[in-house]
């Protein structure tokens, strides 16, 4: 035990002398004041595919199989080697796994468990799910407005926030940020902490967490097992997944869930595991870490096995360790069930379990919120903002691009005149423009895909709707990230080039530069909705954008595609743009002046015989220059905008939020 600890090594001596686990044996000080959860009969397969294309099989694995046991108010440790099922178990007694393949029941203080418990309880992710522009003072506040009701004051807010922040230590650094892949933050401890009072801003009876010592080194990992010591002190129900503990860590657990093969080898008090094991004949090593040496034993590793105490099974199994798969798992599972400890514990949960009616799985998918709507978007939104002010990289890098573009546009194509290399010149800066607006449309598919955790946990715990955070994501992306580069574009190129000198033709190629920007940008939410890797949207949304552009109207004229592949011009972007943009600039202009046919393409020496006119150019074209004609494309694009953000928002709400 760490100095400056004492009082937990009486803890420790207090529990450990209570013998086999009871309900009745509950501390003094944690009765009545914690949540006493029971599992009963937990069971959970999956399916898993195996083969390729059309030879694909699917099998079902078992990854639980009948798990019982009881978690009091303390330290509840789950241990168990990789794939031994022990995050599965957490994110089941949790309520956060799809209920698909799942049977068996969970109890709250003998009742079913509550349809929101996941609403209502803590859960701490293995991965930092805190927004890393924020300070650490802000996070808390973020969580105590969406998570505690409306209620309660904002000033009671505050003074919880500061008491978290009080109690975890974290006084010194509360109002730095929690730091990002771009800006240095505070330590993987304060880090961790933030996480963990994220969870108890709402003061739950019962806190999960997964793996919370990974990623942090030895000393940083005990800190934060003292910190849930205490918490565990003061009535907390402490359930949490982990891997292999230092013994500075195990020591301090209450109750020890020992996991291999989704089966239970060992469930009780975490200081009776080593007299267990040692009754059938495996003895610890002095100095040797316990959880070290359960490991070893899981995995046929042990070599202080004493042979006489073993059974012929056990004998068996440990000369032919060699060919562990899940026997010694099994036989260890067996001896567990036959002791005393297990029966004990299963007379206590057919107790508990005594007239109590099976629950539906339903009440897995429930979700309550402890506020409004218009509250969620308010705090979400304002969130976002700061999110985007505290990371300004990417949105000053996009204005900058966009005012360099801007100006080599207008240098290559300065002063346009009205002759045929006129006529060339300004189709060709104008389909720059709607090409530039759709490829730069593309750094919107990191907005769902970087916080795509960060959405799933928060959504799952009540934090907010999906609506809210998707609104409030629009608002932050689409009026400052999409529009302000339309305007600086619109700016620099139109005086440039010399374009219609006219105020109407001004906003209009404005508006419709601003609506193929909104256009794509909602092309790419659908494609990266739901995504978990950037790369493979960015390859869809550049595939995608290629073949929207040679349909666009320019590389080949659309009159002259062949009809079983000329619908495909209605689902380009660039060609809606294009059109609104030339029906703006040509109509009314006349190219005879002093141009030299001779130096046309034959699209041009086409245009020049109907008259030189930009009407004739676009009668070439297909295009109708009326001033429905321009609408119609603003409107194509409203709609597919709209389609887009629908499918982006879908897939959203149906995306899988359980593990």
């Amino acid at each position: 035990m760490a100095e400056g600890q004492p009082h937990l090594s009486i803890q420790m001596s207090n529990s450990n002398t209570n013998g086999i686990p009871s309900i009745k044996q509950s501390s003094p000080d944690l009765a009545g004041r914690g949540s006493i959860l029971t599992f009963h009969n937990i069971c959970y397969h999956v399916k898993m595919k195996t083969g390729f294309l059309c030879c694909k099989k699917t099998a079902n694995k078992q990854v639980l199989r009948d798990v019982n046991g009881i978690m009091r108010p303390g330290l509840n440790a789950i241990l168990g080697p990789t794939g031994s099922g022990k995050s599965s178990l957490l994110d089941i007694l949790a309520a956060r796994k799809d209920p698909h393949g799942l049977s068996g029941d969970i109890l709250i203080n003998g009742a079913p468990q509550p349809a929101n418990f996941k609403c209502t309880s803590g859960y701490v992710v293995q991965d930092d799910v805190v927004m890393g522009t924020l300070t650490i003072r802000e996070n808390l506040k973020f969580s105590a407005a969406l998570r505690l009701p409306k209620s309660v004051k904002e000033q009671e807010k505050n003074e919880r926030v500061d008491q978290i922040i009080k109690e975890l230590g974290l006084s010194k650094v509360a109002d730095s940020k929690v730091g990002t892949q771009f800006t240095r933050g505070v330590s993987g401890g304060e880090r961790k902490r933030t996480n963990i009072g994220m969870e108890l801003i709402m003061d739950p009876a019962i806190l999960f967490l997964d793996e919370p010592t990974t990623g942090l080194d030895a000393s940083t990992a005990n800190t934060v097992l003292l910190l849930l010591k205490r918490m565990a002190q003061q009535g907390k129900t402490i359930i949490f997944s982990i891997h292999q503990p230092r013994y500075s860590i195990f020591r301090l657990f209450d109750n020890l869930t020992l996991l291999a093969a989704g089966r239970v080898l060992y469930h009780g008090p975490a200081q009776h595991a080593i007299d267990y094991f040692q009754s059938l004949g495996y003895m610890c090593e002095p100095y040797n870490n316990p959880a070290d040496f359960f490991l070893d034993i899981i995995n046929g590793d042990s070599t202080a096995v004493a042979m006489s105490k073993m059974d012929e099974t056990n004998t068996e199994s440990t000369e032919e360790h060699h060919e562990y798969d899940k026997t010694l798992a099994e036989n260890l599972a067996e001896k567990y069930s036959n002791s005393a400890y297990y029966q004990e514990t299963k007379a206590i949960l057919e107790n508990i379990y005594m007239g109590k009616k099976k629950k539906s799985k339903a009440v897995f998918r429930q979700i309550t919120y402890a506020n409004s709507f218009l509250h969620q978007l308010k705090w979400v939104s304002k969130r976002t903002f700061k999110n985007l002010v505290g990371n300004p990289q990417a949105s000053i890098a996009q204005v900058c691009v966009t005012a360099l573009l801007g100006l080599i546009v207008g240098a290559i194509f300065f002063g346009l005149k009205e002759d045929s290399s006129g006529l060339q010149n300004r189709v060709g800066a104008m389909f720059f423009l709607t090409t530039n607006q759709c490829f730069s449309s593309i750094s919107a598919i990191e907005l769902f895909v970087v916080e795509k955790k960060i959405f799933i946990h928060e959504y799952i715990s009540g934090y907010y709707r999906t609506s809210a955070y998707f609104i409030s994501k629009l608002m932050a992306d689409l009026i400052p990230i999409r529009t302000i580069p339309s305007i600086i574009f619109t700016c620099i190129v139109y005086f440039m080039l010399g374009l219609k000198p006219t105020v109407e033709a001004f906003f209009t190629m404005m508006f419709t530069l601003m609506m193929v920007s909104y256009t794509a940008t909602s092309m790419a939410l659908a494609i990266a909705a739901g995504q978990s890797v950037v790369a493979v949207a960015n390859l869809l949304m550049t595939i995608t954008f290629v073949f929207m552009i040679i349909f666009s109207g320019l590389l080949v004229n659309l009159t002259s595609v062949m009809s079983w592949l000329s619908w495909l011009k209605y689902f380009s972007i660039p060609r809606y743009g294009l059109a609104a943009l030339e029906i703006n600039e040509l109509t009314g202009l006349n190219f005879c002046g002093s141009g030299n046919n001779t130096d046309l393409t034959s699209n041009y020496r086409q245009t020049s015989q109907l008259g030189c006119t930009g009407d004739a150019y676009l009668k070439s074209q297909g295009i109708d220059a009326s001033t429905w004609g321009l609408w119609q494309n603003h409107l194509a694009l409203t709609c597919m905008t709209v389609i887009f953000l629908t499918i982006a928002y879908l897939k959203l709400h149906f995306m899988k939020k359980f593990s």
